[in-house]
């Protein structure tokens, strides 16, 4: 008779041991992996690699097949590939708005706004045009907002300043853009429409950009203008002009990004339509390239030289191949996120709080201490994404709430705060782009630091919520009937039927 293993829930031992194995290893290689005083390796994948593994054994001690945590991995994977789909054709969008002069006609024409006064809320909204151009708060800190922090310095204004205004230009330009890893994964894991989870990101992060904007111009009056020296900026300016034609109709593919939006086409196709634009406008406007040669760019990224060392580091950007290193860490951050899953580590973890949950405000805030307990422990905003999708999804259908309610929350928090963490992919690579800890420039990180709060808040007031069936409650309290967002179709009937049930007994709001 074949012997067939119980199946149990690890020890509490069992279930932090593959979390402290990433922590030890990712401290490692962040913190005493260096010769010479350069670092011999500093990717969170090795660590990730290590992490699944201990976590697959956690699962066969528990009774679990090897099968079985594989197929746990190979899931929560599948739930991404369409994310990962368009982060591929990314890379080819960023090339193909480097080489048609638009992402250089941002630079150019924010340059010529910017004032020692309006610095820093200029300087806000132009790195959130770059960032919403390139999809990538990455591109956008190690381009404009190395330029930036040289300028802020003329200025005379704080480093920790300037950084966290580079930060949170960023952020806000990568969580508008459908372009962005983070922007699809979130909507992946959750489950529902990219421009339905764009929609509700704007929802937090629209008011919290207009505070943050208010804040910077405050701080902004105080600016000690007498060491200001717009020579870096000229040059920048004169680098740009030389190489490219910035006629002011190669912006007009920005235009079409937020027609794409706007008109909610598919992710994969508004990307592909927006790479095929940016390509007849590099032919249109700049200079004629064979195939073989717009082939090269969009794979392996544009090679332009000004001999402005700004300029050239903001051009080295784009291509499909650069994005294999984000892709491939995906993977393996959703793949240790299923392990964990299919190992009983999360429901060890963290099913007692799951059970207390009464409210939406405590199912945020559940959601959001998740989050953000993954980026610190995991360091990785992937899994700080990608890991309480799982584990909360059922909680929200329960509570009658929409998928992009879930894909928003784990992106308020899990994608905004990953950045405060020294340790954390994200802070570290902040760290070494702008030379500002994050310790010091979180506190100036407006859009950051506030958007998780105001989300919270407004959540616990029954305030800003978006409903199964499609209807919004807004920031008065008032609901009507939007466009339903994309989810499984068994999980949105049973949380509309729960949604049905809360209205009766007059614990949901009733659609205006």
């Amino acid at each position: 008779m074949k012997n067939i293993r119980e199946k149990r829930l690890p020890s509490l031992g069992e279930a932090i041991l593959p979390i402290l194995t990433m922590i030890g290893l990712m401290v490692y290689v962040f913190a005493f992996a260096k010769k010479d005083g350069e670092s011999v390796y500093d990717a969170a994948h090795l660590p990730l690699i290590c992490g699944i593994v201990v976590a697959v054994l956690v699962g066969m001690l528990s009774g679990r097949s090897f099968k079985e945590m594989l197929e746990g991995m190979v899931d929560r994977i599948s739930a991404t590939l369409d994310a990962i789909l368009i982060l591929l054709t990314v890379g080819l969008l960023v090339s193909s708005f480097m080489i048609s002069g638009t992402i250089p006609a941002i630079i150019y024409y924010g340059l010529d706004l910017l004032s020692p006064r309006l610095f820093l809320p200029v300087g806000c909204l132009i790195t959130a045009l770059v960032g919403l151009a390139c999809g990538s708060s990455w591109t956008a800190t190690a381009t404009i907002g190395i330029a930036f922090m040289t300028i802020g310095q003329g200025l005379g204004i704080n480093p920790a300043i300037t950084a966290g205004m580079v930060v949170s230009g960023a952020y806000i330009g990568d969580k508008f853009s459908p372009l962005s890893d983070t922007t699809n994964l979130a909507a992946g894991v959750a489950k529902t429409g990219l421009f339905d989870h764009v929609t509700a990101m704007v929802s937090t992060t629209g008011p919290v950009f207009i505070i943050s904007l208010i804040l910077y111009s405050l701080l902004g009056l105080r600016a000690n203008v007498t060491n200001y020296d717009p020579q870096v900026a000229e040059a920048i300016k004169l680098a740009l002009a030389s190489h490219f034609n910035l006629n002011p109709l190669v912006l007009l593919p920005i235009l079409l990004i937020i027609l794409v939006c706007v008109l909610r086409i598919e992710g994969l196709g508004g990307v592909m339509l927006t790479v095929f634009v940016g390509i007849i406008f590099s032919l249109i406007f700049q200079e004629k390239r064979s195939l073989a040669e717009i082939f090269a760019i969009l794979h392996y990224g544009p090679d332009l030289v000004t001999g402005n060392d700004f300029v050239d580091k903001a051009l080295a950007k784009g291509g499909m191949e650069n994005q294999m290193w984000t892709i491939n860490l995906i993977l393996l951050a959703v793949a240790f996120g299923g392990a964990l899953e299919r190992a009983g580590v999360i429901e060890r973890l963290f099913a007692k709080l799951k059970d207390k949950i009464q409210s939406v405000g405590g199912l945020v805030l559940a959601t959001m201490a998740t989050s953000i307990f993954c980026d610190i422990t995991m360091c990785d905003q992937f899994l700080g994404i990608g890991v309480p999708a799982p584990l909360y999804e059922d909680k929200y259908d329960e509570l009658g709430l929409a998928r992009n309610m879930l894909s928003r929350t784990l992106e308020d928090a899990g994608t905004l705060w990953a950045v405060m963490f020294p340790w954390t992919a994200c802070g570290a690579y902040q760290m070494r782009t702008l030379g500002v800890s994050p310790l010091a420039f979180f506190p100036f990180a407006f859009v950051n630091l506030l958007n998780p709060i105001y989300a919270l808040f407004t959540s616990y007031l029954k305030r800003n919520i978006f409903w199964a069936d499609g209807s919004y409650t807004n920031l008065w309290g008032k609901t009507t009937m939007k466009k339903m967002a994309k989810a499984p179709e068994k999980s949105r009937a049973f949380a509309i039927s729960q949604l049905t049930k809360l209205r009766k007994e007059k614990k949901a709001p009733q659609v205006s």
